[in-house]
């Protein structure tokens, strides 16, 4: 299998006008797979029933939204981790640095070995 990538063209962030285009290489997405459709596939590989896969992979959401909500890192074994990242505003002195300094969140999800290994190893086909 290959990942398949198009060719678009990108002007200059920050430049009027676009400034000199570059292209460059976007991957194409081949559609999507969701809880309902992951349950699926497990459940063709092991004997675990749909329902309690299902109820497992639920309560991983749960588990991991609880615990990125109160600053724990969420380590998933070779899928990977997921951390709160912050960006702020910056201030003169550290006290005036309060919440209402934070101007947005995100969660940084950083891949685990397995993953790395698949990006090493895949292979690009342009269409």
């Amino acid at each position: 299998m290959a990942i398949n990538f198009k060719v678009i063209e990108r002007g200059e962030p920050g430049v009027v006008g676009g400034g000199t285009k570059k292209f460059y290489a976007s991957p194409v997405m081949d559609g999507e797979m969701n809880l309902s459709d992951m349950t699926k596939a497990i459940e063709k590989i092991c004997t675990v029933s749909g329902a309690d896969i299902r109820a497992v992979l639920y309560a991983l959401v749960d588990v991991s939204v609880d615990n990125l909500s109160n600053g724990t890192i969420v380590r998933l074994g070779d899928l990977g981790s997921m951390r709160v990242s912050l960006s702020s505003e910056g201030k003169a002195t550290a006290a005036e640095v309060t919440a209402s300094a934070i101007k947005n969140n995100s969660v940084i999800f950083t891949p685990g070995n397995r993953i790395k290994e698949m990006l090493a190893a895949v292979k690009y086909q342009k269409v």
